[in-house]
């Protein structure tokens, strides 16, 4: 993993990305350039795993560009491919409400760019408006019981 510099062009394409999350939808530009300040962009590499099942979520990762995997372990050895990411695709967004273990491992099937926003960041900027927060908690809400009724 690389870190890379970022300029208005990569922002902008964080700002695309984003406006397609129920999360972000609903954060005035204001808001969403603050925590612009806090996102970096990262280079991994073909092969390497961004997060993998069971780890703590600490951060939400948007897809620039590549191609990657998301896979869950079961039992001791087999381990199933659920889905393959790329441009504009997004994971991790549970990690920044609650910090749960990672549902999945999600591994780079060809070098790829990844928007990076940790956990921490994302809470300082919502301890700056806690009106979003309590509609963070609720849009978290909704997803984890889409999640537990949909597996």
């Amino acid at each position: 993993m690389k870190t890379l510099q970022t300029g208005d062009d990569e922002k902008s394409d964080f700002v695309k990305i984003t406006r397609k999350i129920n999360f972000f939808a609903s954060m005035n530009m204001g808001l969403l350039e603050k925590i612009l300040t806090y996102v970096t962009l990262y280079e991994y590499g073909a092969g390497e795993k961004v997060c993998r099942q069971g780890e703590k979520g600490d951060a939400f990762y948007a897809v620039k560009a590549g191609r990657l995997t998301v896979s869950v372990k079961k039992g001791l050895i087999f381990s199933k491919k659920l889905a393959e990411l790329g441009p504009g695709d997004f994971f991790g967004e549970m990690a920044l409400i609650d910090r749960a273990p990672r549902n999945a491992t999600i591994a780079c099937e060809t070098a790829a760019k990844l928007f990076v926003l940790l956990s921490e960041h994302f809470e300082a900027a919502m301890r700056e408006n806690p009106k979003l927060a309590e509609e963070m908690k609720s849009l978290a809400a909704a997803r984890r019981f889409e999640l537990i009724h949909n597996t």
